[in-house]
């Protein structure tokens, strides 16, 4: 994979064992396997590791395929080379037969590899590395399929003066997809996904239709469509592959004129008739696989339950970063081992600092610790007086049934209001959800922005600006924007 280096949501994934076990099923896998035992103790093969004409045919009726369907050979040279490229198959051609033998004549053999001896074995981390093997070959050959065959190029004609087509763009095209369909894998609540796949056309857009674009222009749009169909001829190379599930395109969108086409990706999908667009997912499998892809490119991509032996500050720096539910179940593993106080005395010094990041950590920290029991009430009740934590901590004791709670007073209640705003800002969070909490929060607070603007926190001027911005009301956001300017003159001087 040639994706350049970028950070990615954590995932779960499924034991070795379980996923080794789908593996051995996948088709491609399957019929690899299938050659490798037949190819025992050897086979004749050509100057490239290819069968021979006459063994091709008998190959494929090992596999069970028909004679009378024309893609049966190109099927069973495929899954030879799958078998060849995972080291199920080892090629022992003699160099001067290599370079003088023609294509299609005997130059060599082909032997059960090493691979297919730990396979046999039943090595569960040697499959699962067979497996991804024959699932890049694939890859591969997706992004550079036989040119002759995808534009029925007459025989002898030169690549120079064939239709453009870059198979390293395509692979870079196609790198980019996978790895986003694994960001929303990783990401999705169920709003994603329909029918446990992605939508074809929500695949596509998110590859062309810029964050910023709230209306695509036409242009964007047939821009999309042509995404959505290059999208499907790989998806459909892919899924003998194990790494996607994938239900084409309905051919009769594009081919009928009484059909209605190809949607807008903006536009609301008919939940009867999205599954005719094409859906498609990352298989449990192909979320590990797609995972080992991305780390040898560079990439980072964590798996839930990394950070359990973490320092607090690790934790909850990075639990700014992901999803709601995966960063609860990161917290509870990291919770499980540490006792209750001590958990909440770490994560509270983890929570203390005046830095840019700080506001997330201690916002991370408040939900962290919602998942401690009453064992934890002592150390919250030491840092009461902590002007950076001993709002949080009241929080905690309140909603925790805690007595004799003291009341903070006005400037905490202030620090704490700016400090969590600060903190969801730089969440990115639903823009119409802050605008309905800050007209919430000036509604409830008669002078918010007169006393907002002197508290002492290095977010304050940031915060009100954006409150500015997100106040439906233009009042109300004029005399944010007023505030804002006060505290950074305040800051100034």
């Amino acid at each position: 994979m040639s994706a350049s280096p970028f950070v990615l949501p954590p995932v779960r994934l499924l034991p070795a064992g379980d996923l080794a076990r789908s593996a051995l099923d996948v088709p491609l896998l399957e019929r690899a396997l299938r050659l490798a035992r037949w190819a025992a103790p050897e086979r004749v093969v050509d100057a490239t590791g290819e069968l021979l004409e006459a063994d091709l045919v008998v190959a494929a009726g090992q596999l069970g395929l028909s004679a009378e369907d024309p893609d049966t050979l190109g099927e069973t040279a495929q899954a030879w080379a799958a078998a060849v490229d995972s080291g199920l198959l080892a090629l022992d051609i003699d160099e001067e037969a290599e370079e003088s033998t023609p294509q299609g004549e005997a130059a060599g053999r082909a032997v059960p590899g090493e691979s297919f001896d730990a396979v046999a074995a039943g090595d569960v981390q040697e499959v699962l590395d067979v497996w991804l093997a024959t699932a890049e070959s694939a890859l591969a050959e997706a992004a550079a399929p036989d040119l002759e065959t995808l534009y029925g190029a007459e025989e002898g004609e030169p690549p120079a003066e064939r239709p453009d087509w870059d198979p390293e763009e395509e692979a870079d095209f196609l790198d980019t997809a996978l790895a986003n369909l694994y960001t929303l894998a990783a990401l999705d609540d169920g709003t994603e996904s329909v029918q446990g796949g992605v939508p074809l056309p929500v695949l596509a857009a998110s590859l062309v239709v810029p964050d910023e674009m709230e209306q695509p222009s036409d242009a964007v749009l047939e821009e999309v469509t042509e995404v959505m169909l290059r999208l499907d001829d790989h998806f459909r190379l892919l899924a003998p592959t194990g790494l996607v599930d994938y239900q084409p395109l309905d051919d009769a969108l594009i081919e009928d004129e009484d059909e209605p086409g190809l949607p807008e990706p903006a536009g609301d999908l008919d939940p009867d008739e999205i599954s005719r667009y094409g859906l498609v997912r990352l298989t449990p499998l192909g979320l590990y696989g797609l995972r080992q892809l991305l780390l040898d490119a560079g990439a980072s991509a964590p798996l839930v339950g990394d950070l359990a032996g973490a320092p607090g500050t690790e934790l909850l720096d990075a639990l700014a970063g992901y999803p709601d539910q995966l960063a609860r179940a990161e917290a509870e593993g990291w919770l499980a081992d540490r006792k209750p106080a001590e958990a909440a005395r770490e994560l509270l010094a983890a929570a203390r600092g005046d830095d840019d990041g700080a506001p997330s950590r201690r916002l991370m920290c408040q939900q962290t610790l919602t998942l401690v029991g009453a064992e934890a009430e002592p150390a919250l009740r030491e840092v009461l007086d902590d002007r950076q934590l001993g709002g949080l901590a009241r929080v905690w004791l309140t909603e925790s049934g805690a007595t004799d709670v003291p009341a903070p007073d006005p400037d905490m209640v202030y620090w704490l209001t700016v400090d969590t705003l600060a903190a969801q800002l730089a969440a990115g969070d639903d823009h119409e959800l802050l605008s309905e909490l800050v007209a919430d929060l000036v509604a409830r607070h008669d002078g918010f922005f007169d006393a907002a603007w002197r508290v002492d926190h290095p977010a304050t001027a940031d915060v009100l600006e954006a409150m500015g911005q997100l106040h439906p009301d233009r009042r109300a956001a004029k005399a944010a924007r007023k505030a804002a300017f006060k505290a950074r003159s305040r800051d100034a001087r």
